[in-house]
């Protein structure tokens, strides 16, 4: 299976128009729509209709889709040249606009290459423990994705003494075996909230206002090392980003995002 099976999500006879069932196994606890399982949604449209290759795609969430929903993704492909593509996607339920996501797709390959962020020195999946969430057990999307803590604070930890601001953790879909690609990369990215919640030492994290994934090389891999570094908390905003590794070291790409600091509720 690829990211586009494992979300649902299907082209209509129209194709600039796309479909995703919002089934529980894509929303959260709260009961509404995963971030990342959005903006994965969109890049796969993004990709499908214009037949590139995302470069970076944002997203602006306005508001929930619950389980039992249809999100519709309409593509509208802006400017289209020899070898970038700009576009955005805009997800709805009926006439309520949930998400914008605006891209920029296409591939340079005879330009010169390089990476300069490395990979922190970490032990490798099997050797670090499963995560256990809150709701697991429950068919939301926690219970779909595979989680491997190197660095994150047990809750029984979080009194309300600031962190680092720094998780470490390996992620998987486990029924995404066909690779990783931009789509599986976006679900995986939304994560700064929960470095927000670990990073205050709160009960808590916090609903994204955005996420911005800059995609730069895809390889094979089955785990993604998930670095989640949190700039700073102000007037009940976090702010932070993520660079999510290949297991061979390869920076695949890096995802920022805001988000609402939201304590649990209990």
């Amino acid at each position: 299976m690829d990211a586009r099976g494992f979300l649902g999500l299907t082209q209509s006879h129209n194709p600039y128009r796309w479909v995703l069932p919002v089934e529980q196994r894509l929303c959260v606890g709260g009961g509404f729509l995963f971030g990342g399982c959005g903006l994965g949604a969109a890049i796969s449209a993004l990709e499908g209709t214009s037949g590139r290759s995302v470069v970076w795609a944002t997203a602006q969430y306005l508001s929930f889709a619950n389980p039992g929903e249809v999100l519709d993704i309409d593509v509208t492909i802006a400017v289209e040249g020899h070898q970038i593509t700009q576009a955005r996607a805009v997800g709805h339920v009926g006439n309520r606009e949930i998400l914008t996501v605006n891209a920029a797709l296409g591939d340079r390959p005879d330009m010169p290459q390089g990476q300069w962020q490395t990979m922190p020195d970490v032990p490798p999946p099997d050797q670090c423990a499963h995560r256990v969430h809150r709701f697991a057990g429950k068919g939301w999307i926690d219970d779909y994705l595979d989680e491997r803590i190197v660095k994150l604070r047990p809750m029984e930890a979080r009194d309300g003494t600031p962190g680092d601001g720094r998780v470490l953790m390996w992620a998987r879909i486990p029924e995404v075996i066909q690779g990783v690609d931009a789509a599986t990369l976006g679900v995986l990215g939304d994560f700064v909230p929960m470095g927000v919640g670990d990073a205050l030492g709160i009960l808590g994290g916090g609903n994204s206002l955005d996420n911005t994934l800059r995609v730069l090389h895809l390889v094979e891999t089955e785990w993604v090392l998930l670095d989640v570094q949190v700039h700073g908390v102000q007037r009940g905003f976090g702010h932070g980003l993520v660079h999510m590794f290949a297991e061979d070291g390869t920076l695949m790409a890096t995802a920022s995002q805001s988000c609402i600091v939201r304590y649990w509720k209990t």
